[in-house]
């Protein structure tokens, strides 16, 4: 390692960024340089304010091999690059003898194409390429956008999405930059000396360590191509999220709309005969897609399938006609053919995946309600295939060949490492055998004195929810909770229906305290405001059971409206919980009770952010206190004070928004 002890350089970089050293974050650290010591595989749980992010980054900078941190969020990878490495290294380099390069890099599409944005993009309907900056109108939204990319791409050094600030639309976004299939190549490129993605890529090979996102991580595993620079550690934060973001990846999707494009592109590359093959293909499965039905699709109707196969074949066949232009008037015939063969390549994947028909895969059919024209009446319709599990690729192909870290504050389940585990293709803990990654999970607690700092109550009075039935009961009690808390809530519901229904009715209810939905303004808009005024309530669904970061008083109720099991439709869950059962195991644990302990883990943190909180989290779901599986789920939360008294939980709000006001008046008098 270093002539300077753990301790000694954990103290360094914990002084640089202002921080407080936490015993936690001492075990975590020595835990992690243990793991990348001897090469083996470690899961972290380090609950809110251990300071994480610094246990991993300096035995991983003192070890002297290249890492790779992959994170799930964007607030995460800005706080890495741009507070935590940066101090740190600063920090470390007296120490080290060596100043560790670090860089971020995300998937092509994140990076603004100069080929795209001087060139023009290639158009679905007329011929060649078109000026995106001359075609929109200079009033519209999408014109205002352009215009203000254009101006970016003379000032950006990264042309990274990211840096340009919120307000463009994905629209926009998506006329000045390409996929990794779309893209030419630098050495095909005019502008691939200048290209912003292969100059991030050269920053990656050149550092030490490499922040990514999970999504690229998977990209790296499961297409064989490596994207990601070769390292010896990788750690991966947030990994409560890994498994929903490489399934994600892996996850393919067909729509008329998608189909219909590949058609456009391809028409004026390809002879008439291949060209009019697609077409017709397009058209069979355009109709059967207006007549399918929602849900899973165990084996594949005869009809769909024929019309797969003709999609597939006529894909094939315009994919190998596709060095034969038909109409030479095409503009820039590169950047034309590559996003064409993109667009049909993709369609020829997923439509052969699913006639393919593995055991491993689940498919189905989805169809959301339309919306806008005619020009869009097919948009909710979609065919999706995904893996049944990703546990054995994650196994194969992330714990293979390097030392791997996963640290979350959600990562014992029901009391021990075993199912968030077993998701990642790991047998359970002290389990050996040829084939086996061994591994070891650390707690390494939290800071926060739980059972003084909160109350986990569950409202055991209330009648069991079923599934559109009236609950007219629980908001009964919602609304008598944010009463006595004075507002100062946060509602996470199990679906966005629910959302809309509680935030409807209590609106009329208590009108004194103002109640945000998710979707009626951004999410950052939304958390600033709720943040802004103690007696403003949040209500939404699942990106604020894990998105919400308000530490103080403006945040001192979190109520669950009922325990968030997956939906009995959904095709995807569904199929891994009879999985699990056909192979003798209880599938009802390892998918429904892992997915909501996973979930109300994540929920119930949001209350307690910092020292000095204080507050309840309420459960409006009697079967966390009278069902069997509410020990395990119970077990997977912070360890509250628990209660069934629904007196003396409104006592103890009453009193902690008591206590709130006082500080707030003392605050605005300087007292």
């Amino acid at each position: 390692m270093t002539e300077h002890s753990l301790p000694e350089l954990l103290h360094a970089a914990v002084t640089a960024v202002g921080g407080t050293e936490r015993p936690g974050q001492v075990t975590m650290a020595e835990a992690v340089a243990e793991a990348i010591d001897a090469g083996s595989h470690l899961l972290v749980q380090a609950g809110t304010g251990t300071g994480k992010s610094l246990g991993y980054l300096v035995p991983a900078l003192a070890h002297g091999e290249r890492v790779v941190v992959a994170t799930a969020t964007l607030a995460l990878q800005r706080q890495l690059v741009e507070r935590d490495l940066p101090r740190t290294v600063d920090a470390l380099h007296p120490l080290l003898r060596r100043r560790p390069e670090f860089a971020m890099l995300k998937g092509r599409s994140n990076y603004l194409c100069l080929h795209r944005l001087r060139e023009g993009m290639p158009q679905d309907e007329d011929e060649g390429l078109f000026d995106q900056f001359e075609a929109a109108a200079p009033t519209s939204k999408l014109g205002q956008d352009l215009l203000r990319l254009r101006d970016w791409a003379d000032d950006t050094e990264t042309g990274d999405r990211d840096d340009l600030g919120p307000g463009v639309s994905d629209r926009a976004w998506s006329q000045i930059s390409v996929s990794s299939r779309e893209c030419l190549g630098a050495s095909k490129c005019a502008y691939g000396a200048e290209c912003f993605a292969e100059m991030a890529r050269e920053r990656a090979k050149l550092a030490e360590v490499v922040v990514t996102n999970h999504a690229l991580l998977a990209i790296d595993a499961i297409e064989g191509a490596p994207v990601l620079p070769q390292h010896e550690v990788l750690i991966v934060d947030e990994a409560h999220e890994l498994v929903s973001r490489v399934t994600g990846v892996a996850t393919g999707e067909l729509t008329p709309g998608q189909v219909n494009r590949a058609v456009r592109r391809a028409a004026k590359l390809v002879n008439e005969k291949a060209a009019d093959q697609l077409q017709t293909a397009a058209e069979g499965f355009e109709r059967l897609m207006e007549l399918a039905l929602p849900g899973r699709l165990e084996e594949i109707p005869e009809d769909l399938g024929y019309a797969l196969m003709a999609l597939r074949d006529a894909a094939r066949t315009v994919i190998s006609a596709m060095g034969t232009t038909r109409d030479k008037s095409v503009g820039d015939e590169d950047a034309v053919r590559k996003q064409a063969l993109a667009s049909v390549e993709s369609i020829h994947d997923v439509a052969e995946r699913i006639t393919n028909g593995s055991e491993w895969d689940v498919v189905w059919y989805e169809r959301h309600e339309p919306r806008g024209g005619a020009a869009y009446r097919h948009s909710g319709a979609s065919l999706r295939v995904a893996p049944m599990s990703v546990s054995g690729l994650l196994r194969e192909k992330l714990f293979a060949d390097r030392s791997v870290v996963l640290t979350s504050a959600t990562l014992k389940l029901g009391g021990d490492f075993n199912g968030v585990g077993a998701s990642l293709g790991l047998a359970p803990e002290g389990t050996e055998g040829e084939d086996l990654p061994p591994w070891t999970g650390v707690d390494v607690g939290s800071p926060f004195d739980y059972p003084k700092q909160g109350i986990l109550y569950v409202a055991k009075h209330l009648s069991r929810p079923a599934r559109d039935g009236d609950r007219t009961d629980m908001l009964n009690e919602l609304t008598e909770l944010i009463q006595a808390a004075g507002g100062r809530t946060l509602g996470l519901f199990s679906s966005m229906r629910a959302a809309q229904l509680a935030a409807e009715e209590l609106r009329s209810r208590i009108p004194e305290f103002p109640i945000l939905l998710q979707g009626e303004e951004t999410l950052g808009e939304l958390i600033k405001n709720f943040a802004a005024d103690p007696k403003t309530c949040l209500f939404g669904t699942l990106s604020l059971w894990q998105g919400v970061d308000v530490p103080g008083a403006s945040c001192q109720l979190v109520v669950m409206d009922k325990i968030p099991f997956p939906r009995p439709d959904d095709p995807l869950m569904s199929a891994r919980q009879k999985a699990v059962e056909d192979a003798g195991g209880n599938g009802f644990m390892a998918v429904a009770a892992t997915h909501a302990a996973l979930l109300m883990a994540q929920g119930a943190g949001r209350l307690v952010r910092a020292m000095g909180d204080r507050g309840v989290v309420a459960v409006l779901d009697q079967r966390l206190a009278t069902a069997r599986y509410g020990s395990y789920l119970k077990a997977s939360l912070p360890d509250f004070w628990y209660t069934t008294d629904r007196n003396q939980v409104r006592r103890s709000l009453a009193a902690i928004d008591t206590a709130a006001k006082k500080a707030e008046a003392a605050e605005e008098t300087g007292e």
